[in-house]
């Protein structure tokens, strides 16, 4: 969820000057997306972008994009009047600067933990199952404490903000983690971490919306009990892998076509793979080897690569023996041939 906000404090956003903290935001991403090795999952950098383009309105967005008092999470209108907008938009909407950066930062610490140990196709799935179950669940949540009471308070109120979803993501990070956090000088175990936090974020920031908060951990737990309950991937990350597969095909292709036209031509040693050789192809000075085609000195009969011997040049020395022996002279030829000399 995020900030709650009563109907007199509404408020637009995107145009109150900046205070630095959108370019260091942009900062972390690139150092964290930058780094030697990174895994640079896309899942959570599509979610960093779409967050940060709804605040941001740059250009023909602004006119495309509807506005925040459109979109801002309202129980009592999505109920009586079926505004399922304001059901499925507020998260990616942010009230200030400050409250993008805090939530993105989260996201993109979150995110690449997610999305590199459970996949791209998984990760994505669950933010979208995580988002709806938030958010259903906030809105139970609101519609129940009305009908046990009078006050409206929760019922009427309006939020946004993707820290709902960030809540039920912690909850997933944490679940089976035996590690101990420190959270404002405490030392807590990390799978109560989300709990802790959301009894000190609204003793200090009493605005933010405990309903849409707590509606996340909630939907995080929920997540966890499917998981457990119904093994193997579910319809929605099938759903999302064929897609994937389907778009990327194209790409793939390509790959495949460049990296079959490179093993042709791929260099093994001082030789080539993947074509006839010939004694021509070898550099002078060397012998290449028929059975994985690397050039070896002349000076060696076995193969430094493969150990194969050297067959052209036994045959040579072979035949050179047999020419030698066929050629040798008897004694008695020899001085007979010399006398003939002798008696020219």
């Amino acid at each position: 969820m995020g900030s709650g906000m009563s109907s007199a404090r509404r408020r637009g956003f995107g145009l109150e000057a900046s205070r630095g903290m959108l370019p260091l935001l942009a900062l972390q991403v690139l150092i964290e997306y930058g780094r030697a090795g990174a895994s640079r999952p896309p899942v959570t950098a599509a979610l960093l972008a779409a967050n940060s383009l709804i605040y941001l309105r740059p250009g023909a967005l602004d006119g495309v994009l509807p506005s925040l008092s459109h979109v801002s999470f309202n129980p009592q209108l999505i109920v009586e009047f079926g505004d399922l907008t304001r059901f499925f938009l507020p998260p990616f909407y942010h009230l200030s600067e400050s409250h993008l950066f805090y939530n993105m930062t989260s996201l993109l610490w979150k995110g690449i933990q997610l999305e590199t140990s459970m996949g791209s196709a998984e990760f994505a799935s669950m933010v979208a199952v995580l988002l709806g179950l938030s958010q259903g669940i906030t809105l139970l949540l609101s519609k129940g404490l009305l009908l046990l009471g009078d006050d409206t308070a929760y019922y009427d109120q309006h939020a946004v903000g993707f820290s709902g979803v960030l809540f039920a993501m912690k909850v997933v990070l944490n679940a089976w983690s035996d590690d101990f956090v420190y959270l404002h000088g405490m030392v807590i175990p990390a799978k109560y971490a989300a709990w802790a936090e959301l009894i000190l974020i609204q003793v200090f920031i009493p605005g933010t919306s405990f309903l849409g908060h707590l509606g996340g951990i909630l939907a995080g737990l929920v997540y966890l009990w499917l998981k457990r309950a119904f093994n193997g991937p579910d319809p929605i990350t099938l759903l999302i892998s064929s897609v994937a597969n389907v778009v990327t095909w194209p790409v793939r292709f390509a790959q495949n076509l460049l990296r079959s036209a490179r093993s042709q031509g791929r260099a093994t040693g001082r030789g080539r793979v993947g074509r006839r050789i010939s004694a021509r192809d070898s550099p002078r000075g060397f012998w290449r080897c028929p059975t994985c085609t690397y050039d070896n000195s002349v000076s060696t009969d076995i193969c430094e690569m493969c150990s194969t011997a050297r067959e052209d040049h036994a045959f040579l020395r072979r035949q050179h023996h047999q020419a030698r022996g066929s050629t040798e002279l008897s004694v008695d030829e020899m001085r007979r041939r010399r006398l003939q000399r002798f008696d020219r």
